[in-house]
């Protein structure tokens, strides 16, 4: 029975965070992406606040880990969040959750020159098939230098970048600040911040968002985002790490498939194929072969 609740939270985070992405593209579709990230936080934020006055969590990080505060919420929500949902207007909610799912290497890459961790050779092969299959991904949906979507690639693999970044810091300077407390404040304040520079850039006007949109940000505010975080949450008790880190190798594959059914879209072999290569090359470099051989 433990076994069985937890493969079904498993895919209850990998369904929720798959879905995210469609939800991304339905949202920008009538909400400028600065606004539409700041409601999506604003709607979050209340359960968040509750989830953790109901667990007496600490809301604001310790004092000497203010400046980490502004970082996280800088780094980890405001602009990669502005930045995903640029790159979705331009760019399908599938192939966005491909480039997206670059980040655990971005991750690798960064904790071998801020944590001095080893890189195993398996591991480089592994970075080396899978932006080679992204390349060719790329390549296959006709994205060229002179369009649109090239600068919602770069926007969407910016914010994997920057998650990346913010997720090694982490592990080196707030390993003792709570996930709750984490998450909490700099949701709200990153909400409020994107909201504002969404009234004053871009001005959107209220009337003219659809209920389709309004839908899509209360399923990222309070599904995707709360629901997927507490899910997530439980199962790093019953879970290790890598073995729950493979959630960002498997959602991808949900998210393609769910925005091919919904843009009416067939999933052409091409795609496929490489999508399989690219995800199996960045399975590699969290399972590394060396690592097998020595136990």
């Amino acid at each position: 029975m433990a076994g069985l609740i937890t493969s079904i939270l498993f895919l209850i985070v990998c369904l929720s965070w798959g879905t995210t992405w469609l939800g991304i593209k339905i949202a920008v579709e009538s909400v400028p992406p600065l606004t539409a990230a700041g409601l999506r936080f604003l709607i979050a934020f209340p359960l968040f606040l509750s989830f953790a006055l109901l667990r007496r969590e600490p809301l604001l990080f310790p004092r000497k880990s203010r400046w980490f505060f502004v970082f996280v919420t800088l780094s980890y929500f405001s602009l990669p969040y502005y930045l995903l949902n640029y790159g979705e207007m331009h760019v399908s909610s599938g192939l966005t959750a491909l480039l997206f799912s670059c980040m655990p290497v971005f991750i690798l890459i960064f904790s071998a020159v801020f944590l001095r961790e080893k890189i195993y050779p398996s591991q480089v092969i592994g970075i080396a098939i899978g932006f080679g299959s992204l390349f060719m991904i790329i390549r296959s949906q006709g994205l060229h230098l002179d369009h649109a979507e090239f600068f919602g690639v770069l926007a969407i693999l910016a914010a994997a970048l920057m998650h990346a970044l913010c997720y090694v810091i982490t592990k080196k300077q707030g390993s003792a600040i709570s996930v709750i407390t984490y998450n909490t404040l700099p949701i709200g304040l990153a909400g409020l911040m994107l909201f504002v520079a969404g009234l004053s850039f871009e001005a959107p006007v209220f009337d003219d968002i659809s209920a389709r949109s309004w839908g899509a940000l209360l399923y990222l505010g309070l599904v995707a985002s709360v629901g997927g975080f507490i899910v997530y949450f439980l199962l790093l008790k019953r879970l290790s790490p890598i073995i729950l880190s493979f959630v960002f190798i498997i959602f991808p594959v949900f998210a393609v498939v769910i925005g091919a059914w919904y843009e009416g879209q067939s999933i052409s072999r091409e795609l496929m194929i490489y999508s399989a290569v690219l995800l199996a090359g960045f399975a590699i470099t969290k399972l590394p072969v060396e690592k097998w051989l020595k136990t």
